[in-house]
């Protein structure tokens, strides 16, 4: 099964979307499609997002048994950590260095 999200994308995006997958929540899209048919949506996908931001999951042989994809900005960000995918979380705005985290 793969999965896309999507968050402030375009009504065109949308509707290529929901031809090949079903969209049960607004933005959210799953569905079972071939790996060639997941690579060409999902690169459609990343050169329309926009200011948009959108997040692919897929089945994949690897120890999570899944693959993390994402295009546009986001304040999650995936990051490779001895082949595990970890998602770091940006903050919205910088930490001073004299504020106490404790």
């Amino acid at each position: 099964m793969t999965v896309i999200a999507t968050t402030a994308v375009s009504d065109h995006l949308r509707g290529a979307l929901t031809r090949w997958m079903t969209e049960p929540m607004p933005g959210l899209y799953i569905g079972t499609l071939s790996a060639r048919v997941r690579t060409e949506l999902w690169s459609a996908v990343a050169a329309s997002i926009g200011d948009g931001a959108a997040l692919l999951l897929h089945p994949d042989a690897n120890e999570q048994g899944f693959t993390l994809h994402t295009a546009g900005e986001r304040r999650r960000t995936p990051i490779d950590f001895d082949g595990l995918t970890l998602i770091a979380l940006n903050p919205a705005e910088p930490i001073d260095d004299e504020t106490e985290l404790f």
